[in-house]
């Protein structure tokens, strides 16, 4: 069975969809990325924003027009909580809620009999890397669901509350992934700072962060997003191991104490103010990331403008800016004081802007340097060489030259010229 695999929106969904990937190819299913040779795809759909749910659409209707025979399986958070819109859609479509998702690739073959291959199949997952079908940094999903009530957010909604996967569970695909190859992992949730809070014992991320250290050979660990207020300024001595990446996300949504109330966001800009300068002095080079929505329901030209100088004064190095838009079921969809949309774009345009101008800020600071860098996609050539591009050790996207095959390779590589959105750069090779 030839099978294709999308996923729209965060990490997590795309660490869903790796594992179906590593569970479709156990099973002796090839995974194809042309639309018309597939026999059934997988969408894993996002609902965070209008935008991410119109992808969904949009890309289902492609499909079909491309090869109305396949069958199209749409699961995620827009097919949980909006399945009646996907539903109404032509074709032979099938919609899966979150909570059987886990079902979903022995949903493809109903002739499937006992249980789906697990995570530590090691030689699965060589097969995978070696086939180049998916990233060299994978994306591991330690939990899933959220507790808290963001007056914006429908992912709640979506995903449920908050479960942990069992610390075992975690380290022994972690490691089967080190022992496959891998150089780089991304511990992923949807509210990945609150792990080991369902166990109702002493577990926790920094303890979890800590085992994973210790017990496995993983070269690189990245963290995904992570929410200020579940961070303690003890957990940043964790980087005194080199093998935990300089790189934080941290969403702020708004720079105004006022909206963030609104949005019940469980933090102020005096308790980020504080966190961030804590972070920065215990890791070295700190690439400090962030979310911001603008147009929030009654934003004033106040609130915005303080928005855009508390961005300025932290001086974050990358800057995720997104237009405010209702979500079903969310209480900021009932709100009054909703802004104009050509407000709310003007404003999301300014943020974008700014954070441009921090990037490129942070990104000088490392012209002329060596840093580590893992490659992972090959993006052409020119008259001696390949041209690959990967990411540095703090999250600055590289492109260079190199004249063999870098895919999965980590090279010491000196920045040349800088962008907003990263550097050129030339691999140090050794002299040995």
């Amino acid at each position: 069975m030839k099978v294709l695999l999308s996923s729209i929106g965060c990490r997590l969904n795309q660490s869903e969809i790796e594992t179906m990937s590593r569970q479709l190819l156990a099973q002796g299913n090839e995974l194809v990325t042309d639309t018309e040779t597939a026999d059934k795809i997988i969408i894993n759909t996002c609902a965070v924003t209008s935008q991410a749910a119109r992808d969904a659409r949009t890309q289902t209707r492609r499909i079909q027009r491309q090869n109305p025979k396949t069958e199209i399986f749409l699961t995620g958070c827009y097919a949980t909580v909006a399945p009646h819109e996907l539903q109404q859609l032509e074709g032979s479509l099938h919609v899966i809620p979150n909570k059987d998702k886990h079902r979903l690739v022995r949903m493809l073959d109903p002739q499937t009999t006992g249980d789906l291959p697990v995570y530590d199949h090691e030689p699965v997952m060589r097969e995978y890397l070696r086939g180049q079908t998916g990233n060299t940094r994978a994306f591991v999903k330690a939990q899933d669901g959220c507790n808290n009530r963001c007056t914006f957010c429908i992912t709640t909604i979506a995903r449920g509350p908050g479960r942990s996967r069992p610390v075992a569970n975690i380290v022994s695909e972690i490691q089967a992934m080190a022992t496959a190859g891998y150089k780089e992992i991304v511990l992923t949730g949807v509210h990945l700072g609150s792990y080991g809070r369902d166990f109702k014992t002493s577990a926790d991320l920094r303890q979890l962060v800590k085992t994973i250290l210790h017990h496995t050979d993983i070269p690189r660990l990245r963290l995904s997003s992570l929410e200020p207020w579940d961070l303690a300024p003890e957990f940043f001595t964790l980087w005194q191991n080199p093998r935990l990446l300089p790189h934080l996300h941290m969403p702020l949504q708004s720079g105004s104490d006022r909206i963030l109330r609104l949005m019940a966001r469980r933090t102020s800009r005096r308790d980020f103010r504080r966190l961030a300068a804590s972070a920065r002095a215990h890791i070295p080079d700190l690439n400090l990331s962030t979310d911001m929505i603008l147009g929030f329901p009654g934003e004033s030209r106040y609130d915005f403008e303080q928005s855009l100088d508390f961005v300025r004064e932290i001086g974050f190095s990358r800057l995720h800016a997104f237009t405010y838009s209702p979500r079903p079921g969310t209480a900021a969809a009932g709100m009054p004081m909703q802004i104009p949309h050509a407000t709310k774009k003007e404003r999301t345009r300014q943020m974008i802007e700014l954070g441009k101008q921090l990037s490129l800020a942070y990104h000088q600071r490392f012209f002329g340097q060596t840093r580590p860098v893992l490659w992972e996609t090959n993006i052409g050539a020119n008259k001696e060489n390949l041209l690959w591009s990967g990411y540095s050790d703090n999250y600055i996207r590289i492109t260079a030259a190199g004249p063999v095959n870098l895919y999965n390779s980590v090279t010491p590589t000196r920045l040349l010229e800088v962008q907003p959105g990263g550097a050129t750069g030339t691999i140090v090779w050794s002299s040995a």
